[in-house]
């Protein structure tokens, strides 16, 4: 079984201490690719060492974090526009991401909030790349943007999707994008029990936005990316396929949304 965490933050510092163990379970659990968005202009170098370190399983993403949208975000968007620029040696940069929109822990950033949301689109049609979409407490806000900046150069992922159908159904309505279901599928009260059976497993990616959200059994502890393959099985029991099915069918959507070259295992 191979299997794609489209969205995990293993190179965080929760991991300083057990990065190369935690890498060595994705492989036992058949977790084989995992795609690495950038937070702000300090976790740079962090992803850059991972593809280094593991240039066959690890691919980066640039992007700023909403959260991370404060005084000084222009010069932060400046230097993480060069890194973009200047991709790492034989593995360019998958996508432009995590970016979005976040009003959950602050409400008066909305408006820069916006312009560096749309000037990361910008970014992302320029280079025909997708877009890893984080959004918490700011669907409306969301669409309204993506609904004037939408055209056929623009695609990407609403990551840790936690909506209800309404918003899967406005989301899937922008053609080729995906919902990146993780950790939260397995919470009792996570509302997606409701959602994912409505949704065709060809419009679904695989992640764990580890070091967070952890899938149950392990919700509360440090989430990591051999729990992907937890979330395959939780979707499997939703959607009513096997989780082969499952694992075929999210990677051959993470491969093609992402332009990925799957490494040989």
């Amino acid at each position: 079984m191979f299997l794609v965490d489209t969205h995990t933050h293993l190179y965080q510092p929760a991991f300083d201490g057990d990065r190369d163990e935690a890498m060595a379970r994705c492989a036992e659990a058949g977790v084989d690719l995992l795609l690495l968005p950038n937070i702000d202009v300090e976790s740079i170098p962090r992803v850059q060492d991972m593809m280094i370190r593991w240039p066959n399983r690890c691919r980066g993403m640039m992007g700023l974090h909403p959260c991370h949208v404060q005084e000084g975000w222009e010069a932060e968007l400046q230097t993480i526009e060069a890194a973009l620029n200047a991709p790492m040696s034989g593995s360019p940069w998958v996508a432009v991401g995590e970016i979005g929109l976040d009003l959950h822990w602050d409400t008066s950033t909305l408006d820069i909030q916006r312009e560096a949301l749309r000037i990361q689109l910008d970014w992302a049609k320029q280079r025909r790349l997708p877009v890893v979409i984080h959004v918490r407490k700011a669907f409306d806000e969301l669409f309204e943007v993506l609904d004037a900046e939408m055209d056929d150069r623009l695609t990407g992922v609403v990551h840790c999707f936690t909506g209800g159908l309404d918003e899967a159904n406005h989301a899937l309505s922008y053609p080729g994008w995906m919902l990146g279901i993780g950790g939260v599928s397995t919470y009792k009260n996570g509302g997606l029990d409701k959602v994912l059976p409505h949704v065709p497993l060809e419009r679904i990616v695989l992640e764990t936005d580890s070091p967070y959200l952890s899938p149950v059994p392990h919700r509360g502890k440090r989430n990591e990316s051999s729990y992907t393959a937890l979330v395959a099985q939780r979707v499997a029991e939703l959607t009513g396929v096997t989780v082969e099915e499952v694992a075929r069918v999210t990677t051959e959507n993470a491969v093609r949304l992402f332009q990925l070259a799957v490494p040989k295992t």
